[in-house]
């Protein structure tokens, strides 16, 4: 099976310098807005036609460009950092971590993955309702995969096992 989680970071080309910059509260939370930014675009077909394509496109950019645009953190503060570093450590040392956060972190991908069904049905059939289902079926199992991915960053430090990439404390 492949493995999702690998093929996301290798798509996004996460390196030591993109991370330590995603762990800034700031790409954290407005990374929230890529979804919403997405979706609006793809709506805009019914009013711009095929210009529609431009506000995808800076949909899309916006998404690769936002763990990057943020200053690096010199330490870990706070839920998101958190977040973003328990993610760090579940994808480089996921035979380490827990049985238990394996099989929640996957069940939580799997359940924001069944999102894009009504989502994507909804911007086809242009179905509003279907669409903010979609969404929210998304984002609200992936807050919770962060939320784990916490629990998971506090077990690794809890345990004096060092950070990938650079120390940050």
């Amino acid at each position: 099976m492949m493995d999702v989680y690998r093929g996301a970071e290798r798509m996004m080309a996460m390196d030591d310098a993109t991370w330590r910059r995603h762990a800034n509260p700031w790409s954290v939370w407005s990374r929230f807005t890529v979804l919403p930014l997405l979706v609006l675009a793809i709506w805009s077909r019914v009013w711009l036609g095929w210009w529609a394509l431009l506000p995808i496109g800076l949909a899309l950019a916006w998404n690769w460009l936002n763990p990057r645009v943020f200053p690096p953190v010199d330490r870990i503060r706070g839920w998101a950092g958190r977040a973003v570093m328990g993610e760090r450590i579940f994808l480089g040392h996921r035979a380490e971590i827990a049985p238990h956060h394996r099989r929640a972190a996957t069940v939580l991908t799997w359940s924001s993955a069944a999102g894009a069904v009504p989502l994507v049905v909804g911007l086809w059939a242009l179905w509003w309702e279907g669409v903010v289902f979609g969404m929210a079926l998304t984002v609200l199992p992936k807050v919770w995969f962060c939320d784990r991915m916490v629990w998971i960053y506090e077990d690794w430090v809890g345990a004096d096992r060092p950070l990938p990439g650079e120390k940050m404390t």
